[in-house]
């Protein structure tokens, strides 16, 4: 059994249209609610075996923050650019070559791929992830790289604007 953090990165930034899609940094909003979201994970008991970042900006920095709250070493952060606008399979193919030894993974990126990918694994349908929202799946898989299709199940999702905020 594996579990799977789904994370949407936090608000980002739109003020400087001159930076490309991929250097956009995190908005005030998106600083303000990746703190309060990793504090739930923490009082959930929540702790990540390995922490995985697409190589966009404001994805590394919720990771970053997320990891500080989680006191989970922000050096150890894994940056893959393969994430970074993948599709659906490509984000199974970085899930397929997680090291076993990890039982509990973070994966940041973005959207539309992540909602496609919880719904693609889990057992519930979600419309949308928004951002900095979390989709917890457990993976009824011994290895990371027999993660396929209908592997889970969606046990919990949370975001800034569920009531729970």
């Amino acid at each position: 059994m594996k579990k799977l953090y789904l994370i949407r990165h936090a608000k980002s930034s739109w003020e400087d249209h001159l930076l490309s899609d991929h250097d956009r940094p995190l908005s005030d909003r998106g600083k303000h609610d990746a703190p309060i979201i990793a504090d739930i994970l923490k009082s959930k008991n929540v702790i990540p075996g390995l922490v995985i970042s697409s190589s966009a900006r404001r994805a590394i920095k919720t990771a970053k923050i997320f990891s500080s709250t989680l006191n989970y070493s922000t050096e150890k952060i894994e940056i893959n650019s393969a994430i970074y606008e993948a599709t659906t399979q490509g984000l199974i193919n970085v899930i397929n070559k997680i090291d076993d030894k990890y039982e509990t993974v973070f994966m940041f990126g973005h959207n539309p791929g992540f909602t496609v990918l919880a719904n693609i694994l889990g057992n519930k349908a979600i419309d949308n992830m928004p951002t900095c929202s979390v989709a917890e799946l457990q993976l009824n898989i011994g290895t990371w790289n027999e993660a396929q299709a209908y592997c889970g199940k969606l046990t919990d999702f949370i975001f800034p604007k569920k009531d729970n905020f």
